[in-house]
C-alpha cells in the first residue's frame, strides 16, 4: 500500500515538473529547446499595410530563429474582414496548439485574447491596446500572454500636418468604421487636438462597405478637410472614398501610406513592414525563452515619414512645402 502510494506520488511530481517546464509560472506555454516550432497567423483583411506586416513577422522570426538553428512553419490565415472569422481561425489554432499566435489587427487580437491565455500572442497593425483589450489604468504591458506592437503614428503631429496643408480650415470630418474601436479612439483624440486649433470636427461613420460612399458624401458636405485614422475598412474601400473626395475637391490626410496611396493628400506615415518586422523579433524572444511576454512593454514604430499623394494633390491644387517624401507610384503623368 505504502510502495503504491509512493508510485503515485512520484508520478505526479513527474507530471507536474513537466507541465512545469512546458509553462511559464503565469500558465504560458513556451518550450525554448523546441527545433520547429509551429506560428499562427490571423490577418484581419488582405490590403497593403497589414500585407507588409505580415511580410515583415515572417522575414524577422524565419531569420531570428535560424541564427539559432531553428525552423519556423506559419499557418497564415485572412479573415475577409469578418471579426467572427477571426474567431473561428484563433479557435483552430487553438486546438492545433500552436507555439505562438500573431494577431495582426485590433480583430484578430480581441479573439486571441478570448480564445487563449496559456500561448503567446503578440500583435501588430492594432492602434490602442488599452481600447482594444478595455484595460484600464494602463501602463505599456498587458500583464498576461499578450504584448505586441502599435501602428499608431502620433496624433498631435498629424493634426499639425492639416494645418500645415491648409491653414484655413475652419471644419475637418473624421471618417471611419464604427466597428473598428481603435479608430473611434483616434477620432476622440484627434478632435481634441484640432479643438486645440479653434477647429471644429464631427464624426462620419460608416458601419461597413456598402454605406462608405453615401457617408463620405455627407463628409464632404460637411468638411474643409476630410481626416481618415488607420482603419482597415476604410483602408479596403480606398477607391469608392477617392470616387467620392477628388470630384468634391475635399482633400483627405490619412493616417498610413495605404489610405494615402488609394484617396489622400497626405499622410504621417509609419512603416508597417518595419513594425511587423519588430513583432517578429519580440517573437522570437519570447519563443526561445530570452523574453518574458507578461512583461513585455508593447512597441511602436521608431520612426514616422511626411508622405505625399503627387496626383491627388495635383487634382486638388495641393501645395506641398519642403519635408514631404513623395509616395511612389503616386507621381503626376
Amino acid at each position: 500500500m505504502k510502495k503504491t502510494l509512493i508510485v503515485t506520488l512520484c508520478v505526479i511530481l513527474v507530471l507536474a515538473i513537466s507541465l512545469f517546464a512546458a509553462c511559464d509560472p503565469q500558465g504560458i506555454k513556451v518550450n525554448p529547446d523546441k527545433q520547429h516550432y509551429v506560428v499562427g497567423i490571423c490577418q484581419l483583411v488582405q490590403h497593403d499595410a497589414l500585407d507588409d506586416a505580415t511580410e515583415g513577422f515572417i522575414d524577422a522570426l524565419t531569420a531570428e530563429l535560424e541564427k539559432e538553428g531553428r525552423t519556423v512553419e506559419f499557418d497564415t490565415q485572412n479573415a475577409n474582414n469578418e471579426p467572427t472569422m477571426c474567431s473561428t481561425i484563433i479557435s483552430t489554432f487553438v486546438s492545433k496548439n500552436v507555439d505562438l499566435i500573431m494577431a495582426n489587427a485590433t480583430s484578430p487580437l480581441q479573439a486571441a485574447a478570448a480564445a487563449t491565455s496559456s500561448i503567446p500572442v503578440l500583435g501588430t497593425s492594432v492602434t490602442d491596446y488599452a481600447t482594444a483589450l478595455e484595460i484600464e489604468n494602463w501602463t505599456g504591458v498587458v500583464g498576461n500572454n499578450i504584448s505586441g506592437t502599435s501602428d499608431l503614428a502620433p496624433l498631435d503631429r498629424q493634426a499639425d500636418m492639416i494645418t500645415e496643408l491648409f491653414p484655413d480650415t475652419q471644419k475637418v470630418a473624421i471618417l471611419y468604421c464604427s466597428g473598428e474601436p481603435n479608430s473611434k479612439y483616434q477620432a476622440t483624440e484627434m478632435a481634441k487636438y484640432l479643438a486645440e486649433k479653434d477647429i471644429e470636427t464631427k464624426e462620419f461613420s460608416f458601419a461597413d462597405t456598402n454605406d462608405v460612399t453615401s457617408v463620405t458624401q455627407n463628409a464632404c458636405e460637411y468638411a474643409d478637410v476630410i481626416y481618415v485614422p488607420t482603419d482597415n475598412t476604410a483602408a479596403s474601400n480606398t477607391e469608392a472614398i477617392a470616387n467620392v473626395v477628388l470630384p468634391a475637391g475635399v482633400p483627405v490626410v490619412a493616417g498610413e501610406k495605404g489610405i494615402c496611396t488609394g484617396c489622400g493628400v497626405a499622410t504621417l506615415s509609419i512603416s508597417y513592414y518595419d513594425i511587423g518586422y519588430q513583432t517578429g523579433v519580440m517573437a522570437a524572444q519570447v519563443l526561445l525563452g530570452k523574453e518574458d511576454i507578461t512583461k513585455m512593454a508593447i512597441a511602436t514604430a521608431p520612426e514616422v515619414t511626411k508622405l505625399y499623394n503627387e496626383r491627388n494633390c495635383e487634382t486638388l491644387g495641393v501645395t506641398v512645402p519642403e519635408g514631404y517624401s513623395v509616395i511612389s507610384g503616386t507621381e503626376a503623368e
